[in-house]
């Protein structure tokens, strides 16, 4: 007796039957259903508005935009990024597409007489007269990025570029781990406002676990961040749901609850204390260099730090700019587009400070920002800087795309998420190499353009050197679009006076300085107007409309 099998048809016929009657669920769920009014207008079809917008940004970076418009990276940029860290040539063909009149277009100034370039980059000495254990850095290092916001396998690639390379890598706030000591590299520690990797249960600064960490051979130095490019002014949130039993021990914070980042240090309160404090952790490593991190605000708050120094006598051994433009990891749009100062101001204004102050000397600076080739070294140690850091370039070299999707733990190249599927796709041995090469094919670059512009040193750049073209019809050096205050005259009477008040109301012990005196008279005349019980004016609206 044979069994009767059913027919292709039959098979054919029950296969159509089943996707309709999915298709009519689906429809009769979304005519039903309240969260989504496109769904109930147009429903099944409606569905493909979520399926264009997941592919959205694949589509914009592969098809539609061109070579020097993407965002925040173009694809000039990031093609010259990948092909170094492979290791290729990253020359162009048929000249610049860039518009090169437009204004904020900046160019650099060749000589006609120019240089060999030097065959050995530079290094730059991280310590000022306090420090008894100086360090000699890199002119580009890596940049702040945690393990747990960076993939294990991420950190040790870089990790592993940074060993090879001879540079250092910088932690970022979430901890000393293992993965940061793999290979031997140069570290330099971040603390953050919530001391993860050195802190107690209470969430406050522990100077035994601090100094028993820091003593590792491979941290060379300590970065306290005040506040970062990409988020200035606020703390950050780890939720419980992304943590591990290894993020968990890294950090020193329970597995179960968000991991909450202050916005502000418990161990100082004043830029007098911060400098104390600065003090306590260059004795508690025996001497190595102490470094301070933050994306510039009110300048009257740099001239509090400088104030501070020159009253305790202690300084930073250097001082890290971060550019509002910065940012590898997640932000409220808000503050990535709307806070904080961009690179450039900040540099101006933090060796100003120095300079102005007598400090200049002592401290060094280092600044990072969306630095990706040799002509952004050039123009950032011309207008200050001793060395850049990068991360996102960093992470490109790693193997990141720029899909942003950073946040979301499913980074579609394993660089920036704690998913072992995904992160698996980051081969240690294959992308530290990458790094390395990266980060001195770029150094190299910035060593070539050194030497066209005629100059034997990095500290022959000066602003001077770099231009912005302002109309079509104008340019000027960044010697004339700022003002560049001669050693110490904030101390005899700046002649700037925007710069004089801003050093007349900085205070060594507060942050902020003084708020002007008709601000504090417009506050006080409302608190005023409330405490009398005075009428409202009826041109402002009453207090039940603000």
């Amino acid at each position: 007796m044979t069994s009767r099998r059913p027919s292709r048809a039959a098979l054919g016929l029950a296969t159509t039957a089943l996707a309709a009657a999915g298709v009519a669920a689906l429809g009769a769920r979304d005519l039903l259903q309240r969260r989504h009014s496109i769904l109930r207008i147009y429903p099944v079809v409606g569905h493909a508005r979520w399926a264009f917008e997941a592919i959205r940004p694949e589509i914009q970076q592969y098809f539609i935009e061109s070579s020097t418009d993407g965002r925040p990276f173009d694809r000039d940029t990031r093609t010259m990024i990948y092909q170094r860290a492979k290791g290729l040539g990253a020359e162009d063909a048929y000249g610049t597409q860039n518009d090169i009149t437009g204004a904020g277009y900046d160019h650099i100034l060749h000589a006609s007489s120019p240089r060999e370039p030097s065959r050995t980059p530079p290094r730059v000495r991280l310590g000022g007269p306090d420090c008894t254990r100086p360090y000699d850095t890199a002119m580009l290092n890596v940049s702040s990025m945690s393990f747990g916001s960076l993939s294990a396998n991420a950190v040790l690639a870089m990790n592993l570029g940074a060993a090879l390379g001879g540079f250092a890598q910088e932690t970022g706030e979430g901890g000393l781990t293992r993965y940061h000591l793999e290979h031997g590299a140069d570290i330099i520690w971040e603390i953050g406002t919530g001391y993860f990797g050195c802190r107690t249960p209470e969430g406050r600064f522990d100077p035994d676990e601090f100094a028993q960490k820091a003593a590792k051979p491979e941290v060379k130095g300590i970065l306290i961040k005040l506040s970062q490019g990409a988020k200035p002014g606020v703390g950050g949130v780890l939720p419980a749901a992304k943590i591990t039993p290894e993020i968990a021990r890294a950090r020193d914070v329970p597995q179960d609850r968000d991991c909450v980042s202050p916005a502000a240090h418990s161990a100082f309160s004043t830029p007098a204390e911060m400098m104390r404090f600065v003090a306590r952790l260059r004795e508690l490593t025996d001497g190595k260099p102490i470094g301070l991190k933050l994306c510039v605000g009110d300048r009257s708050e740099v001239l509090s730090m400088c104030k501070g120094m020159l009253e305790t006598g202690i300084t930073p051994d250097w001082i890290s700019v971060d550019g509002a433009e910065g940012g590898s990891g997640a932000a409220p749009l808000e503050l990535e587009d709307h806070v904080g100062t961009p690179l450039t101001d900040g540099l101006v204004t933090v060796q100003n400070a120095l300079v102005g102050t007598g400090l200049r000397d002592r401290v060094a600076i280092g600044c990072s920002g969306k630095i990706a080739g040799g002509n952004d070294i050039i123009r950032r140690v011309a207008l200050g800087a001793d060395f850049c850091s990068a991360a996102r370039p960093m992470m490109m070299a790693t193997g990141c795309i720029q899909a942003q999707r950073c946040n979301t733990n499913t980074c579609p190249s394993g660089v920036a998420t704690q998913d072992p599927r995904r992160s698996r796709a980051v081969v240690v041995q294959d992308k530290g190499p990458r790094v390395m090469r990266y980060q001195r094919a770029t150094v190299l670059s910035a060593m070539q353009l050194l030497a066209a512009m005629g100059l034997e040193s990095f500290d022959d750049l000066g602003p001077r050197h770099v231009l912005r073209r302002i109309d079509p019809a104008r340019v000027m050096t960044f010697e004339e679009l700022y003002p560049w205050l001669e050693e110490g005259e904030l101390l005899d009477g700046a002649r700037d006076a925007a710069w004089a008040h801003d050093w007349e109301i900085a205070d060594a012990h507060r942050f902020r300085g003084a708020r002007p005196a008709h601000q504090r008279h417009r506050k006080h005349g409302r608190e005023h107007d409330r405490a009398e019980g005075h009428p409202e004016d009826p041109h402002r609206g009453s207090p039940q409309d603000s």
